[in-house]
């Protein structure tokens, strides 16, 4: 099958992170976004990809396309580039790789981790949308079933939400020229959300045309959509230990608190770490006290007590001890 990943945002509800590189590519606890998902990708669809097609933005520079090509060529060999000049949409998005849409497709947008122990193992149906039951569904995209979890309708955001199933954002269909036609009417006829062709409207006329769509429920899904979502994505994966532990650092003094992801090559100071702390490689932490927290790879930090906090690469952080001598009632919050 043909793998398709949208990614042609411009990740601003992650700023800063991503004015220097898109969001699949941020790390946590060792590895990016984008790692985790074709893990996950490959581990639940069982097949092979005859290609990876990625739909970035026109600004992606060689740099950024080389790097997901790296991560990608261990999956498939054929890895293929498509510009979305303009925010126009995920339908629209799409649209711009047109030529992937045949034949078996997975689509998959690149801000999402999920982990399933749900293999699917029948494609016999026209779609499959994968979604997960949450507590909130008001933020997302939902889907009605029936008791056979055949999709009958799909809600966008719904004040009122009839169904807890969201929508994380992956999809296979059995013959994409099914879906590059819907998409193809919604676009013929300027059908617009907010400016935008949303794959929604798509996949509701795939319903309407009574094409077999199956929700497909998965175990685990960390949105990382913005800085908080980011560092529960952290806890989650450190919590349930869904990542490799490294053991090439050095420890000076100090107490790793578990669960906390280290990398290789970080030099730890006198300092306390964790829980629920990612340091990526080559940075020195001294001095300092930090939880809850993502600190990037190639990075100084000094005299710092750090938390809930996202720090990136190649950054240098350094405070000071302070001498203090305080009177009884005082409250310091510095």
């Amino acid at each position: 099958m043909n793998l398709i990943i949208p990614m042609a945002g411009i990740g601003k509800r992650l700023r800063p992170h991503t004015f220097e590189f898109p969001k699949p590519l941020f790390h946590i606890a060792g590895k990016s976004i984008l790692s985790y998902l074709l893990e996950s990708l490959t581990n639940s669809v069982n097949k092979k990809f005859l290609s990876i097609n990625f739909i970035i933005s026109k600004h992606f520079s060689e740099d950024i396309k080389r790097n997901l090509i790296n991560l990608s060529e261990i999956y498939c060999r054929n890895i293929n580039f498509f510009i979305q000049e303009s925010p126009l949409g995920t339908a629209h998005a799409l649209y711009c790789a047109k030529d992937t849409l045949k034949g078996e497709i997975l689509i998959a947008f690149a801000d999402t981790i999920f982990f399933s122990n749900n293999k699917i193992n029948n494609f016999d149906y026209d779609g499959i949308i994968f979604v997960k039951e949450i507590e909130n569904p008001s933020q997302y995209g939902i889907v009605i079933t029936d008791e056979n979890k055949n999709i009958k309708k799909i809600y966008e955001k719904p004040k009122t939400p009839l169904s807890n199933l969201a929508i994380i954002g992956i999809y296979f269909f059995k013959d994409g020229e099914i879906l590059l036609n819907a998409i193809n009417e919604i676009i013929e006829k300027n059908y617009k959300v907010n400016g935008e062709y949303q794959l929604t409207d798509a996949l509701d006329l795939l319903i309407i045309n009574n094409y077999k769509i199956k929700a497909h429920i998965i175990n685990e899904w960390l949105d990382c959509g913005n800085k908080n979502s980011i560092i529960t994505a952290n806890n989650v994966i450190l919590e349930k230990k869904y990542y490799t532990n490294n053991l090439n650092f050095q420890k000076n003094n100090s107490i790793i608190i578990e669960p906390s992801y280290i990398g290789k090559e970080v030099n730890l100071d006198n300092s306390i770490v964790g829980p629920y702390v990612s340091i990526h490689e080559k940075t020195t932490i001294k001095n300092c006290i930090i939880k809850n927290s993502i600190i990037g790879s190639n990075t100084y930090i000094e005299n710092k007590l750090i938390q809930d906090s996202i720090i990136g690469n190649f950054s240098e952080l350094r405070g000071e001890f302070n001498m203090l001598n305080i009177g009884n009632y005082t409250y310091i919050n510095d």
